[in-house]
């Protein structure tokens, strides 16, 4: 098993189930629903993703020895004998990974009772705010190259642990690989890589330089080509590699002209075939407005690790349904100005059109809404009975990212600052 994740969480999370358990109401059946209330400022969609994490997280949930020392002096001993023996038990419904969203797409339905469904708020909550900010930066991204493939490269741009996941979540959005191992070994997202500006300056020349790498990864490699002179490192890099040198590297300067530039020095070598490859502090908008150059590929690390802007996606964790008195489940919100939320248990469909385009994000209160015979169903079963069953690999996730933007209107593949793609729309309740 894992490292128990009870930690991760906040502190008024238990006294609130304390305090509960006090009063004879921790018990009560409940229904937690995690969702955004809106897109961050000009965005058309949104991404799922932290999905699978979020069921390690859940699977993880559990206070041992260590965890429970550390709560001394925030909960009695009562609380801290509850604590040791806790397992979530209960049901979570969500949309799987890779899925667009929208305002209030109910992305997890936790069903259990009040004191299991809360604890996870904080755990859940970081999750998929991180990860799904990554992915809807990603997606984004991914967009504008088209067929381009992009490279993950932020790890040294933010929190070790958060590249390892933005690297996953970039993933599931599209990217074809990342520059973080450890991205790699615990999630099997491919990884690539071979050298920086301190290779080229750790030989006595260009020329060695290129040679050692050449030696060691093949004429294939990739070569970096603006530590010094770009059309010299250029002219060096086919006199070492030849002329099927598989690509050179830009991380500098205006990279439009300059790839114009090596593309054509490149062709005339010979090397009509090596690819170039650009980083250099990229985002969705430096890419679109690349589209025309001869660039092959493209590296994104800042941008991409810190959401493109938006490092958090918002989303919330609310109360919407709690058992009464009677024992008959009840409907509850917050009604705050600005924070208000919507009672009831969720159920969500995205509207098609006849020619699977789609048209509205149609959530259902309290019962499913009716398919009109081209809909898809949104909510899949993750978690039953505290087992996990909606388990997806990366490559399903990706696939799915695919199918959903795809299906989406054309206007989500517009850089500029627009209203969600789709309306969502509530029925029933």
């Amino acid at each position: 098993m894992t490292s128990p994740t009870a930690l991760l969480t906040d502190h008024y999370e238990l006294t609130m189930v304390q305090a509960a358990r006090q009063a004879g109401t921790a018990e009560r059946r409940a229904v937690f629903e995690l969702f955004p209330r809106r897109l961050p400022q000009g965005r058309r969609y949104g991404v799922v993703a932290g999905v699978g994490r979020a069921l390690d997280a859940i699977e993880s949930f559990h206070f041992d020895a260590a965890a429970l020392a550390a709560l001394e002096g925030v909960v009695d001993a009562d609380m801290l004998d509850w604590l040791s023996s806790f397992r979530f038990g209960g049901d979570v419904w969500g949309y799987p990974e890779g899925e667009a969203f929208f305002p209030y797409s109910p992305l997890l339905v936790v069903e259990g009772s009040f004191a299991e469904a809360v604890l996870l708020e904080t755990v859940l909550l970081s999750i998929y705010n991180h990860d799904s900010a990554i992915a809807s930066a990603a997606s984004r991204m991914t967009l504008a190259a088209g067929a381009r493939p992009c490279i993950e490269m932020g790890s040294r741009r933010t929190h070790e642990q958060a590249a390892v996941a933005a690297a996953r979540a970039a993933y599931v959005a599209g990217f074809e690989a990342t520059s973080n191992l450890a991205a790699r070994a615990i999630h099997g997202v491919p990884s690539t890589g071979t050298a920086a500006h301190s290779f080229t300056l750790l030989h006595d020349t260009e020329a060695d330089a290129f040679r050692a790498q050449v030696q060691t990864l093949g004429v294939g490699t990739t070569l970096l080509v603006d530590t010094y002179d770009v059309a010299e490192a250029v002219r060096l890099a086919v006199e070492v590699a030849g002329t099927e040198l598989g690509a050179v590297r830009l991380d500098s300067g205006d990279l439009g002209e300059i790839a114009r530039e090596v593309r054509d020095q490149l062709d005339a070598l010979g090397a009509t075939r090596t690819r170039i490859v650009v980083t250099s502090d990229l985002d969705e908008y430096a890419i679109a407005a690349l589209a025309a150059a001869p660039v092959d590929a493209y590296g994104v690390g800042t941008q991409l690790v810190t959401g493109s802007g938006h490092p958090t996606c918002g989303f919330v964790y609310k109360l919407v349904a709690r058992e009464g008195e009677d024992g008959q489940m009840v409907s509850v919100a917050k009604r705050s100005t600005d924070k208000g939320s919507i009672g009831g248990r969720k159920y969500a469909l995205r509207r098609r059109s006849p020619g699977g385009v789609a048209e509205a994000e149609v959530v259902g209160i309290g019962e499913p809404p009716q398919d009109d015979g081209d809909d898809r169903p949104l909510l899949v079963p993750l978690v039953r009975a505290g087992e996990v069953v909606g388990r997806a690999t990366l490559e399903e996730a990706r696939a799915r990212h695919r199918g959903s933007i795809a299906e989406l209107p054309r206007a989500v593949t517009m850089m500029s600052a627009g209203e969600p793609a789709i309306p969502t729309v509530h029925v029933g309740g």
